[in-house]
């Protein structure tokens, strides 16, 4: 490293002291990035950042790369020498790293211990596998790779002694639910001999909880990425909103913890106070509370199987005025079904519910479609027998799942083009399950 003085920058640290973690942070001028760096410079002491990645905001990551001084750094192909001149004219020997074959790199890299896995969307698998392939201890936030290939990517942390703990707020609080024996050991327990009966994620409802399905379809790109309770990117605000991400969230949760669809419920809690819940077969509930900030499960998940300091306002119980739940709209919020049913169908239909739903979100958020219309799109994309067709194929490795990604980004884009261009009425519940269950007889006959 140049031993120049640098603005902003943190003292010199040995990261070949033992004491040290190494982490490398995938994503981090994102939301997830904010809360991980905001740890590591309040625990200076314990955490030495030897890269850092970055795609849209690269004056971001430049003054984090002045900051935190990192060994490597992954930026887009097409802005990989432009970025590579401003660090050396800034004194900085960073290696640059380009494109997903650099993400790779820096996710695999031999002095890398941690991976901190917070890339929006399908663009955060290869990195996130060859960390698992790698061996490292993995802070998941990318539920994206789970979803789409939780079966290679739960294998190869099994093979290669891979810890994945998960940090978004739900999973997190469910680990912590956990029995201390599938904490330690989690390829190795079954969850049924040790009582767990079920799990349930909570949902905040996003920002149309109290609102009616014809104001959602109103809903301007700027209403709906703003999150009553949490702070987030657009993206994932704006599954919050169509409940998507609780869909998402629900096939994460399968992998993770090993079990079907139907042992994972989701309730709506306004609050997010209760961060989730653990189900036990004597009639226990245990749950995970705290303020609604991401610096707690990150915090939890860098120190495990320790704790430490998250600078986090404490839970004041004696302000909470009451705890609510609800039971979801599923009329409504048709994204759970259709999640459900991808959750249910294997990874094939989880890919075409992935891939279809960020193809659909990016076309609302530039003003092509309702926010209603996202659901509508993923579910007539589940249902198309072009895509349909394929869900019985063997997903055995990265190719093939991509393959199958881009292919229903195709039908999702020329169907998003039709949306604009013509009037479609909305599919209901009914209409979907109705297919559905075609599918299932479809499968079961072959």
């Amino acid at each position: 490293m140049n031993d120049t003085a640098l603005p902003n920058a943190l003292p010199d640290l040995n990261c070949d002291d033992l004491a040290v973690q190494n982490l490398a942070v995938l994503g981090a001028t994102g939301s997830i990035g904010d809360s991980t760096l905001a740890l590591v410079r309040a625990h200076r002491e314990r955490f030495c950042v030897v890269g850092l990645s970055g795609f849209g905001q690269l004056d971001k990551l430049f003054a984090l790369c002045q900051e935190f001084r990192p060994q490597m750094v992954a930026v887009p192909e097409n802005k990989a020498a432009e970025f590579d001149e401003r660090l050396q004219a800034a004194g900085l020997d960073t290696r640059v790293l380009s494109g997903s074959d650099g993400l790779d790199v820096l996710a695999s890299a031999p002095q890398v211990d941690t991976v901190v896995a917070a890339i929006v969307g399908a663009a955060g698998l290869s990195s996130t596998l060859s960390a698992a392939k790698a061996g490292k201890k993995i802070l998941l936030a990318n539920k994206e790779s789970l979803v789409m290939a939780g079966h290679l990517v739960m294998a190869a942390a099994r093979t290669h002694g891979a810890v994945i703990l998960p940090i978004d707020s739900e999973h997190n609080a469910i680990f912590q639910c956990l029995p201390p024996a599938v904490q330690a050991d989690n390829k190795a327990i079954h969850r049924a001999d040790l009582g767990v009966k079920q799990l349930w994620l909570t949902a905040s409802g996003g920002g149309f909880l109290r609102k009616t399905y014809a104001q959602m379809a109103a809903a301007t790109a700027e209403q709906a990425v703003n999150h009553p309770n949490w702070s987030m990117g657009k993206k994932i605000s704006i599954d919050s909103a169509t409940m998507m991400n609780k869909g998402l969230e629900l096939i994460e949760a399968c992998h993770l913890f090993d079990l079907p669809e139907h042992q994972v419920q989701i309730v709506i809690h306004p609050n997010s106070v209760v961060h989730s819940l653990v189900e036990y077969v004597d009639g226990s509930l245990l749950a995970e509370l705290g303020t609604p900030d991401m610096r707690t499960p990150i915090a939890h998940a860098l120190s495990f199987p320790s704790r430490m300091t998250a600078d986090v306002k404490p839970l004041n119980l004696f302000e909470l005025a009451s705890l609510e739940f609800i039971k979801p709209d599923e009329q409504k919020f048709l994204s759970l079904v259709l999640a459900r049913f991808a959750a249910k169908c294997g990874t094939g239909a989880c890919i075409t519910l992935n891939a279809a739903n960020e193809v659909a979100v990016q076309a609302f958020l530039d003003g092509r479609i309702r926010l209603t219309d996202i659901a509508q799109v993923v579910g007539r994309c589940l249902i198309a027998p072009e895509v349909s067709a394929h869900f019985d194929d063997e997903f055995a490795d990265l190719p093939s799942i991509m393959a199958m990604d881009s292919k229903v980004r195709t039908v999702a884009s020329t169907m998003i083009d039709g949306f604009e261009n013509a009037s479609f009425d909305d599919l209901q519940k009914n209409d979907f399950e109705q297919a559905f269950e075609r599918i299932y007889s479809k499968e079961a006959a072959q």
